[in-house]
């Protein structure tokens, strides 16, 4: 058969102007929100929000046209070509079909993101294609043992809900299979952690394995248990391998990447910040800095964007888009010392009710005057007891303030020590509180 005539007769063809209609109106708002600026991976990772509904429209074309194939009885009447050289040309307009409005997506979330840079690891690109291909197969061999009015919404239906709802699972590897995670990906700190794009492949590698097999033996019993094996197998392989990742499938990016400088203190940044705003940020930082050592306050001898700050760094918690008005923020978010890993785990942190007061206090002692609070909930830093607090500590003498705040950055690095109560006013440094 022609390529034009395949084409012009395919339940892809029909069906794209719908799926790239979907992703650009029904999707495109959440195609275009939380995209971290600048960053490819990021833009890619995001554009995975569309995956399950590409799988779905896969599947049921799939259906659609495995079922033609088998009521116009062509396997029966070409005994020279196989079952799966029959099948291969008539679904491939279908597996594009679902590339296609993975593009659409990808194309929305790189423009959101302001980049077109940086091409995101070809893994991810993987696990889509693997997918797609995975519910196409199996799509077929449902269209060819159900009525197309069973198997065409039943392949639909029931693709959406395999590939969508194990992202909502409490057990983690169901949804790394079926790149569940991947619209978490990623922040400019991190990369796609192998691991998922491993387990994902070999899971859609089987399926597809499973459905072949069967196109080929055309569901005789022993086609049928082999299948099953073989998909019980990737599922088994896959989930091993994705066993250890956490809800989303990333890990930290290597610091090999960071553009550092000379300065004091020294700055490194990733390198989507750009020319003119990294040499911002980094003359915002130590103006910051140099404020807050000018009035007590101990400062690291780097700042950094790592995920992991290394020995004498702090992190940098800037946005690639980041304003001046941004920096301040972060380098006094940098300063507080990182929740211990026994309050990630859920134990009593009883120095968290002090990090809003610390962080107001932090950000007035940045400021030009070293006592102007600025108004809660900026950023959603702290709130507005937070701010009272912070308004009554910067009126008191500055040993005073120093001595609180050396004693609450102490307590915030473990789960056993309790936050200094608040000096009253008048208080001598070490002195009285309330």
């Amino acid at each position: 058969m022609l390529l034009r005539t395949v084409l012009r007769v395919s339940a892809g063809t029909r069906m794209l102007p719908f799926l790239l209609g979907f992703v650009l109106v029904a999707l495109g708002d959440e195609l275009t929100a939380w995209v971290t600026p600048a960053y490819g991976l990021a833009a890619a990772g995001h554009a995975s929000l569309a995956l399950p509904f590409a799988c779905a429209a896969c599947a049921a074309c799939g259906a659609w046209e495995g079922g033609r194939l088998q009521r116009g009885g062509v396997f029966g009447r070409s005994p020279v070509r196989s079952a799966p050289a029959i099948t291969a040309p008539v679904l491939l307009p279908v597996a594009a079909m679902g590339g296609l409005g993975m593009a659409a997506a990808l194309g929305t979330a790189v423009l959101a993101g302001g980049t077109v840079d940086g091409v995101p690891q070809p893994g991810l690109f993987a696990v889509w294609a693997g997918l797609l291909l995975a519910n196409t197969l199996v799509g077929s061999v449902v269209g060819r043992v159900l009525a197309p009015v069973v198997a065409v919404p039943l392949a639909l239906v029931s693709s959406f809900v395999l590939n969508a709802y194990p992202a909502a699972f409490d057990t983690y590897w169901p949804r790394h299979l079926v790149g569940g995670g991947l619209s978490d990906c990623c922040a400019v700190d991190q990369v796609l952690d192998g691991r998922a794009v491993a387990g994902s492949l070999v899971f859609s590698g089987a399926v597809c394995a499973a459905a072949v097999l069967l196109i080929r033996r055309r569901g005789t019993p022993l086609a049928v248990a082999a299948a099953l094996a073989v998909t019980a197998g990737g599922v088994a392989a896959g989930g091993w391998t994705a066993r250890d990742l956490g809800p989303e499938p990333v890990r930290a990016r290597s610091a090999a990447a960071l553009v550092c400088d000379d300065g004091r203190p020294r700055v490194c940044l990733w390198p989507e910040l750009g020319g003119d705003r990294s040499a911002m940020v980094r003359t915002e930082v130590r103006q910051v800095a140099a404020t807050l050592a000018g009035r007590g306050v101990a400062v690291p001898e780097g700042f950094t964007m790592a995920a992991r700050p290394g020995p004498g760094e702090a992190k940098l918690g800037v946005p690639t888009d980041a304003l001046a008005r941004d920096v301040a923020p972060a380098v006094v978010g940098g300063l507080l010392p990182r929740a211990p890993d026994c309050a990630r785990r859920g134990d009593p942190y009883p120095a968290a009710a002090a990090v809003g007061t610390a962080t107001a206090w932090l950000t007035a002692r940045a400021g030009p005057d070293g006592a102007t609070v600025p108004p809660a909930g900026i950023g959603g830093r702290f709130t507005e007891e937070d701010a009272a607090r912070a308004a009554r500590l910067v009126r008191l003498p500055e040993e005073t303030q120093l001595a609180w705040y050396r004693a609450t950055a102490t307590a915030l690095a473990d789960c056993g020590t309790l936050p200094p109560p608040l000096p009253y006013a008048g208080a001598a440094a070490g002195g009285g509180t309330r």
